[in-house]
């Protein structure tokens, strides 16, 4: 069982490897989770303005049952660019689909909207996806200002100037010799809520920027939101598990993550978010401990993560005068 001072992280489960590339011409990056065996998986969509490719994949009606990775990264829409380049470095390394004449790497992608902090001409590519691939590994991943957290910030319901940085962070749990974990790159619009105390943590700042604003009782009280562009925010992150399971159950795992995001961020799901979740299962605990098990502890996981994004997150300040305090700086 993972705990505060070791929270674990989605490279406790068997089979699964993680790598970030983090672009330090501007604070934006990609981070990847591979399954070199394949994993079974799923996917489940619950914010109103998502950024993915190779969804459709994952219906568990439709014919494939296993990918090679998920491709998490910053940049918006041209992020998914990322997503090429871990297909071509796993076809360098002879993983993918046997189809014949060689072998295609399966990968999945979601991505969130970091172009508003430093320069969005700079953003996430096919050789930024490669290079994340180079860096994977079984160590614990790095958290907070690295790869597709890199510029990813929190609490903008009352605009840009009032927000947090957010970052990307690693938990797992595990209950009778099966693992399950979760990477969590969380950009939200809402605030990062402790999943144990319900306080929050990191999020919209008052107008004076010394203290947390609590955006939730802030809506309550009838202060009114920014007009914020859709889109401009998201929660992107991977379930990992090394218990035998269904594609359908892959699925209903990623249902069931997105409960840890309710308990970690308010509001979530928002129309201004493209919350999405995928989940991997490797089978290699070679059992399946029940599915009420499993999807306790995939939202386990996830809400820890989602904190452990801002717990390990860093302030920075842009070229452009951005500020973006982290969760430690107002401590």
């Amino acid at each position: 069982m993972s705990s505060a001072t070791d929270p674990g992280s989605i490279t406790r489960v068997a089979g699964i490897e993680v790598g970030h590339f983090t672009d330090t011409r501007r604070p934006t990056g990609c981070s990847v989770v591979i399954a070199r065996e394949g994993a079974v998986a799923g996917v489940d969509v619950r914010g109103a303005a998502p950024g993915t490719r190779e969804t459709d994949l994952l219906d568990p009606c439709n014919l494939v049952e296993k990918v090679h990775a998920v491709m998490l990264s910053g940049g918006s829409a041209w992020g998914l660019e990322a997503a090429t380049g871990a297909v071509r470095w796993l076809e360098e390394q002879g993983v993918g689909l046997d189809i014949g004449v060689g072998r295609l790497p399966l990968v999945p992608s979601a991505v969130l909207f970091d172009l508003m902090v430093g320069d969005m001409r700079i953003r996430p590519d096919a050789a930024a996806g490669h290079a994340a691939c180079a860096a994977a590994s079984r160590a614990d991943p790095a958290e907070g200002n690295v790869g597709a957290g890199t510029g990813a910030s929190v609490g903008k319901m009352f605009g840009m100037a009032r927000a947090m940085k957010g970052g990307i962070g690693s938990a797992s749990v595990t209950v009778d010799g099966v693992t399950v974990g979760a990477l969590i790159a969380c950009n939200a619009v809402g605030d990062v809520i402790d999943p144990d105390t319900a306080q929050p943590v990191a999020g919209a700042r008052t107008a004076d920027g010394l203290r947390l604003a609590d955006t939730r009782r802030a809506l309550l009280r009838g202060e009114l939101a920014q007009s914020l562009l859709a889109g401009t925010n998201t929660t992107i992150g991977v379930v990992a598990t090394d218990a035998v399971i269904t594609k359908a159950q892959a699925h209903r795992l990623a249902v069931a993550a997105h409960d840890g995001l309710a308990r970690s961020i308010n509001p979530v799901h928002t129309q201004l978010d493209g919350d999405t979740l995928f989940t991997l299962g490797t089978g290699l605990a070679g059992r399946n401990p029940g599915m009420l098990l499993l999807c306790a502890l995939a939202a386990e996981a996830t809400a820890r993560a989602t904190l452990r994004a801002v717990q390990a997150a860093r302030g920075i300040t842009t070229p452009e005068g951005l500020l973006l305090p982290c969760m430690a700086d107002l401590g």
